[in-house]
Protein backbone atom coordinates (compact mmCIF):
# COMPACT_ATOMS: atom_id res chain seq x y z
CA UNK A 1 0.00 0.00 0.00
CA UNK A 2 1.39 3.45 -1.10
CA UNK A 3 1.72 5.92 1.66
CA UNK A 4 -0.31 9.09 1.49
CA UNK A 5 0.39 12.65 1.96
CA UNK A 6 -2.15 15.37 2.43
CA UNK A 7 -1.39 18.45 0.34
CA UNK A 8 -3.84 21.77 2.42
CA UNK A 9 -4.43 25.01 1.03
CA UNK A 10 -6.31 27.78 3.10
CA UNK A 11 -7.91 30.89 2.66
CA UNK A 12 -8.16 32.53 -0.84
CA UNK A 13 -6.04 29.59 -2.72
CA UNK A 14 -8.97 28.96 -4.22
CA UNK A 15 -9.01 31.81 -6.13
CA UNK A 16 -5.08 31.11 -7.69
CA UNK A 17 -4.84 32.81 -10.82
CA UNK A 18 -7.08 35.33 -10.53
CA UNK A 19 -6.27 36.62 -7.35
CA UNK A 20 -3.29 39.53 -7.85
CA UNK A 21 -1.47 37.90 -10.61
CA UNK A 22 1.48 39.87 -10.36
CA UNK A 23 2.16 37.92 -7.03
CA UNK A 24 1.01 35.03 -7.63
CA UNK A 25 1.25 34.10 -10.93
CA UNK A 26 -1.38 32.57 -13.48
CA UNK A 27 -1.16 28.77 -12.16
CA UNK A 28 -4.99 28.18 -10.77
CA UNK A 29 -5.58 25.56 -7.86
CA UNK A 30 -6.36 23.10 -10.33
CA UNK A 31 -3.06 23.46 -11.92
CA UNK A 32 -1.61 23.43 -8.46
CA UNK A 33 -3.57 20.27 -8.08
CA UNK A 34 -2.50 18.51 -11.18
CA UNK A 35 1.54 19.67 -10.23
CA UNK A 36 1.18 18.51 -6.67
CA UNK A 37 -0.42 14.95 -8.28
CA UNK A 38 2.76 14.31 -10.92
CA UNK A 39 5.03 14.49 -8.30
CA UNK A 40 3.59 12.27 -5.83
CA UNK A 41 3.26 9.61 -8.82
CA UNK A 42 7.03 10.12 -9.30
CA UNK A 43 7.35 8.93 -6.01
CA UNK A 44 4.78 6.30 -5.79
CA UNK A 45 2.64 8.08 -2.74
CA UNK A 46 -1.23 8.84 -2.84
CA UNK A 47 -2.05 12.13 -2.38
CA UNK A 48 -5.48 13.74 -0.98
CA UNK A 49 -5.75 17.82 -1.84
CA UNK A 50 -7.80 19.71 -0.11
CA UNK A 51 -8.36 23.55 0.42
CA UNK A 52 -10.76 25.17 2.50
CA UNK A 53 -11.50 28.98 3.73
CA UNK A 54 -12.96 27.54 7.17
CA UNK A 55 -10.45 27.70 9.75
CA UNK A 56 -12.34 24.59 11.91
CA UNK A 57 -12.41 22.87 8.73
CA UNK A 58 -8.78 22.37 8.11
CA UNK A 59 -8.21 21.70 11.49
CA UNK A 60 -10.98 18.61 10.84
CA UNK A 61 -8.63 17.69 8.15
CA UNK A 62 -5.35 17.75 10.00
CA UNK A 63 -7.12 15.42 12.15
CA UNK A 64 -8.42 13.11 9.41
CA UNK A 65 -4.38 12.81 8.36
CA UNK A 66 -3.75 11.29 11.67
CA UNK A 67 -6.71 8.96 11.94
CA UNK A 68 -5.79 7.89 8.12
CA UNK A 69 -2.20 7.77 9.30
CA UNK A 70 -1.06 9.80 6.52
CA UNK A 71 3.08 9.65 5.94
CA UNK A 72 3.03 13.42 6.04
CA UNK A 73 1.26 16.91 5.31
CA UNK A 74 2.23 19.91 2.74
CA UNK A 75 0.19 22.66 3.78
CA UNK A 76 0.07 26.22 2.13
CA UNK A 77 -1.70 27.68 4.95
CA UNK A 78 -2.28 31.12 4.06
CA UNK A 79 -3.46 33.98 5.78
CA UNK A 80 -4.00 31.68 8.88
CA UNK A 81 -0.10 30.97 9.01
CA UNK A 82 -0.16 34.24 10.88
CA UNK A 83 -3.02 34.12 12.79
CA UNK A 84 -4.31 30.62 13.49
CA UNK A 85 -3.16 28.59 17.32
CA UNK A 86 -5.94 26.25 16.04
CA UNK A 87 -3.77 25.18 13.01
CA UNK A 88 -0.53 25.05 14.75
CA UNK A 89 -2.69 22.22 17.51
CA UNK A 90 -4.06 20.55 14.98
CA UNK A 91 -0.56 20.13 13.20
CA UNK A 92 1.03 19.59 16.85
CA UNK A 93 -1.27 17.23 17.80
CA UNK A 94 -0.93 14.70 14.34
CA UNK A 95 2.58 14.03 15.16
CA UNK A 96 3.51 13.75 11.79
CA UNK A 97 6.68 15.63 9.91
CA UNK A 98 4.98 18.74 8.15
CA UNK A 99 6.36 20.92 5.19
CA UNK A 100 5.14 24.71 5.39
CA UNK A 101 4.83 26.42 1.72
CA UNK A 102 4.16 29.56 0.81
CA UNK A 103 4.10 30.41 -3.37
CA UNK A 104 5.36 34.45 -2.19
CA UNK A 105 8.21 34.86 -0.49
CA UNK A 106 6.11 36.17 3.05
CA UNK A 107 9.43 37.83 4.49
CA UNK A 108 9.41 40.16 1.38
CA UNK A 109 6.25 41.50 2.10
CA UNK A 110 4.35 43.12 4.75
CA UNK A 111 5.95 42.73 8.21
CA UNK A 112 2.28 40.70 9.81
CA UNK A 113 3.25 38.12 7.19
CA UNK A 114 6.65 37.40 8.60
CA UNK A 115 5.29 35.78 12.19
CA UNK A 116 4.11 31.87 11.41
CA UNK A 117 2.55 29.63 13.53
CA UNK A 118 2.94 26.84 11.42
CA UNK A 119 7.18 27.50 11.31
CA UNK A 120 6.66 26.31 14.83
CA UNK A 121 5.52 22.68 13.91
CA UNK A 122 7.04 22.87 10.65
CA UNK A 123 9.75 20.56 9.33
CA UNK A 124 10.82 22.68 6.74
CA UNK A 125 9.34 26.26 5.34
CA UNK A 126 9.27 26.56 1.48
CA UNK A 127 8.76 30.26 0.17
CA UNK A 128 9.37 32.12 -2.86
CA UNK A 129 9.07 29.00 -5.87
CA UNK A 130 5.98 30.16 -7.49
CA UNK A 131 3.60 27.31 -7.42
CA UNK A 132 6.63 25.55 -8.18
CA UNK A 133 7.71 25.36 -4.52
CA UNK A 134 4.32 22.44 -3.98
CA UNK A 135 6.36 20.22 -6.04
CA UNK A 136 9.88 20.75 -4.42
CA UNK A 137 7.71 20.90 -0.75
CA UNK A 138 6.56 17.42 -2.00
CA UNK A 139 10.19 16.47 -3.00
CA UNK A 140 11.50 16.67 0.64
CA UNK A 141 8.61 15.05 2.56
CA UNK A 142 9.35 12.08 0.27
CA UNK A 143 13.06 12.48 1.15
CA UNK A 144 11.96 12.84 5.02
CA UNK A 145 9.88 9.65 4.84
CA UNK A 146 11.81 7.51 2.81
CA UNK A 147 9.61 7.79 -0.43
CA UNK A 148 12.29 7.53 -3.15
CA UNK A 149 11.94 8.44 -7.08
CA UNK A 150 10.16 5.85 -9.72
Amino acid sequence: MAQTIYVLNGPNLNMLGVREPEKYGAATLADVERLCGDTCKRFGLDMVFRQSNIEGELVTIIQEARLKKAAGIVINPAAYTHTSVAILDALTLTELPVIEIHITNVHQREPFRHHSYVSKVAKAVMAGFGVQGYSLAIQGLAAMIGAKEK
